[in-house]
């Protein structure tokens, strides 16, 4: 199975400048737990729920009306493409222990978002199983 047979489709971004106010609307609008972030037609980033409480409201001197998903987006970002093999992102995403993959096409453009939630539908018990473990183990 491929990653694009299980993946959401049609996944946008938002650029580094757009207010955390917004990226909550937005989380809560699609019921989703993250966001890419873009600049320059790339992709720069990810803001996750988590990544707005504990680098945003949690820290000293947080002023939620002023900051912006560059503030506390986590930068780089690592994905998958929606040719490979669904076994192959499920490794990856053990391994960098993350929930969720922007998937992007051969012309490097993302073309959708898998997370655990996309797998668990596809992967046997046993496959998922491990990756749920790994992907949750403590830091």
């Amino acid at each position: 199975m491929k990653v694009k047979d299980v993946m959401h489709k049609g996944v946008d971004w938002v650029s580094p400048d757009t207010p955390i106010t917004e990226l909550a609307k937005l989380m809560r609008a699609h019921d989703i737990g993250c966001i890419p972030v873009g600049a320059d037609d790339k992709l720069v980033g990810m803001v996750t729920d988590r990544d707005i409480v504990c680098k945003g409201l949690a820290s000293h001197n947080f002023d939620a009306g002023r900051a912006t998903a560059h503030d506390v987006m986590t930068e780089g970002i690592h994905c998958c493409r929606e040719d490979d093999d669904l076994a192959k992102a499920m490794r990856h995403m053990e391994k960098l222990q993350v929930r969720r993959l922007p998937v992007i096409n051969k012309s490097k453009r993302m073309v959708g978002m898998i997370s655990l939630g996309d797998v668990s539908h596809s992967a046997s018990g046993d496959v998922l199983t491990e990756t749920v473990r790994s992907v949750s183990a403590h830091h």
